[in-house]
Formats: C-alpha cells, sequence, structure tokens
C-alpha cells in the first residue's frame, strides 16, 4: 500500500468513487452534501489516495482552518478495512500538514472511530454532534516535528 498526493483529475476521481461507496452508498450521506467547493485540483486542500497495486482504496484531504490542520474525508473501501490503512491515511495527511509548517490539527471523527482516533493521539474536545445525520466529535491534536 502507498499514499500518494492526488494531481490529476483521473486521481481525483477515485477519490470521489470510494468517498460515493463509503459515505454516499454505505452511510447515506446526501449527494450533496457530501462534495464541496474543496474538491478541486485548485482548492485550498491537500487530497491523497491510497493505492493497493493500481487500485485506490482509500482517500482523505485536509486543509487549513481557523489555524488549524482540518483532516477531512478520510474513507477505505469496505474489503480493506482493518489492515492499517486508516493509520496510513491519517499519518500522510498529518505529514502533508506538518511539512506546510501546521503545528496542531483537528477532525470531525464519527462517533464510531473515536477509540480508532485516541489510539493516535487524538482528544475528544466536544460533545457528540450531528453531522450529514451521524454522530460525529471534535477532535484534535499536536503535531510533532518528527515527520
Amino acid at each position: 500500500m502507498k499514499a500518494i498526493r492526488i494531481e490529476s483529475e483521473e486521481q481525483l476521481k477515485q477519490a470521489f468513487e470510494i468517498r460515493k461507496t463509503v459515505f454516499i452508498d454505505e452511510q447515506g450521506t446526501p449527494e450533496e452534501e457530501e462534495y464541496d467547493a474543496f474538491d478541486s485540483l485548485q482548492a485550498d486542500a491537500e487530497h491523497i489516495l491510497i493505492l493497493d497495486g493500481e487500485r485506490a482504496v482509500g482517500t482523505g484531504r485536509w486543509r487549513l482552518h481557523d489555524g488549524y490542520g482540518k483532516l477531512e474525508r478520510i474513507c477505505i473501501l469496505p474489503s480493506y478495512r482493518k489492515r492499517g490503512i486508516g493509520n496510513k491515511i491519517v499519518h500522510t495527511l498529518e505529514e502533508f500538514a506538518t511539512k506546510q509548517g501546521i503545528t496542531k490539527v483537528k477532525l470531525h471523527g464519527q462517533v464510531q472511530a473515536e477509540t480508532f482516533y485516541h489510539k493516535l493521539g487524538y482528544k475528544t474536545v466536544s460533545d457528540m454532534f450531528m453531522e450529514d445525520g451521524i454522530p460525529h466529535i471534535l477532535m484534535k491534536k499536536a503535531l510533532s516535528e518528527t515527520f
């Protein structure tokens, strides 16, 4: 498995297909809520893909938001879960943010993934809230300069 920065429309389309499978088809997020102004190569967000050979199996993005690197749209195809890909996505996004001088990150984690993010050093800093019909919590982490 390798992580790559998305640099072409074809790669971005692959990320959208993963997001459609996970967020829209599996979790029921309305399509109009899933895609936003940060979903282009020209937007102020860095997108990544996780590749298993030539197959795109996971994706995520990060962007600057209120002085934090905000990790977003992290997802993995169902048949590829429980293989450490989530760790790879989060660490890659953190590394990209660190290279841009970011020292702290945040994310809206789904409540069902809270333990996963705790294992990666994230702290829960909010009560549960609903986002796209799914329970979430705000989580934050200070980044070290070890990347």
